[in-house]
């Protein structure tokens, strides 16, 4: 069972709490490089500094601002992988996955669906709706960016996976004892981390049902498979598309990619499909090909600590 791994004599809840301190910090160190790029600008061409966020993701070239905004999650990422190590005395592994070792088919499986669907719908709307993707294509560019972007957007998205679908969930597991609580905690504090993307400024809280909404059908996929490998090569192919085929003024990635949407933000359907429809659809998809059961159990169940492990040590 995927959460019980975090069920050790040595293990405790404090620890998370105190692991997530010292991961965000690395975070916070990982964008010094930023913050001095952007400070030597300022200071050779005069001006002043930039205050909002939208400015801030403007004031550099594109591609040297998405390498030096990824390169903070190379830092966590090594302070988990400490974290985990040292302070839980866990194998890395262990937050990745129950299984002997890390299932690299589902992943692939998992981002191979995912970012068809995503590249294909991208492409419809084009097709379909002219006039609200532009072609921006720029060959050096762009080639640019496909590199940084395939070596480092799925650093960016396994550390907020095996943060949040691995470490937390297995942390609020070990406190609660049940399933249902590290599913809601975590989907909610995901969404909520999502809360100062220009996409929520643009589109007002209501675009928080797709975060929260996403991270809920993230942890579904952990908790019924057991693992998080599923989540992700979701995450991977979603940032990945998003990166090179399409940008926007408000949204998170500025980048060169092949289109621009120009159109207004709609807070409507757009939200609201992904999460009662597409993402119900998904799950389905993944139940029929690893033969998922239990559903019930697995989703809102109680979690017995192995015998070896006593409550008071657990606590």
């Amino acid at each position: 069972m995927f959460i019980i791994q975090a069920f050790k004599p040595e293990n405790a809840f404090w620890k998370y709490l105190v692991g997530s301190v010292i991961v965000i910090a690395a975070s916070f160190l990982g964008q010094i490089p930023f913050s001095i790029a952007v400070a030597m600008k300022m200071f050779s061409q005069g001006g002043e500094m930039p205050t909002t966020e939208a400015e801030m993701l403007r004031y550099l070239e594109l591609n040297l601002t998405l390498f030096l905004i990824l390169l903070s999650f190379v830092v966590a990422m090594i302070a988990l992988m400490i974290t985990v190590k040292l302070l839980h005395k866990q194998k890395f592994r262990e937050i990745v996955t129950s299984r002997p070792k890390t299932d690299w088919k589902r992943v692939l499986f998992s981002f191979t669906l995912w970012g068809v669907f995503s590249a294909a719908m991208i492409l419809l709307v084009y097709y379909t709706e002219p006039g609200k993707y532009v072609l921006q294509f720029n060959p050096e560019k762009f080639a640019i960016l496909a590199i940084i972007a395939v070596l480092m957007i799925p650093i960016q998205t396994s550390v907020e996976e095996l943060i949040f679908r691995g470490y937390l969930m297995q942390g609020f597991g070990l406190l609660a004892k049940n399933r249902w609580f590290p599913l809601v905690m975590t989907s909610v504090i995901f969404g909520v981390m999502h809360i100062m993307n220009p996409e929520v400024k643009q589109m007002g809280y209501i675009a928080m049902v797709y975060y929260i909404g996403t991270g809920f059908a993230l942890g579904i996929m952990t908790l019924m498979d057991e693992g998080t490998e599923l989540a992700l090569g979701f995450h991977a192919a979603n940032n990945l598309v998003a990166a090179l085929l399409v940008t926007a003024d408000w949204t998170a990635f500025q980048t060169y990619s092949i289109f621009k949407d120009t159109s207004e933000p709609d807070a409507g359907l757009d939200i609201i499909i992904p999460v009662v429809v597409i993402y119900p659809i998904l799950l389905l998809i993944f139940s029929y090909v690893y033969k998922w059961k239990g559903w019930k159990e697995k989703l809102t169940g109680n979690i017995v600590p192995p015998p070896q492990t006593s409550s008071n040590e657990i606590q």
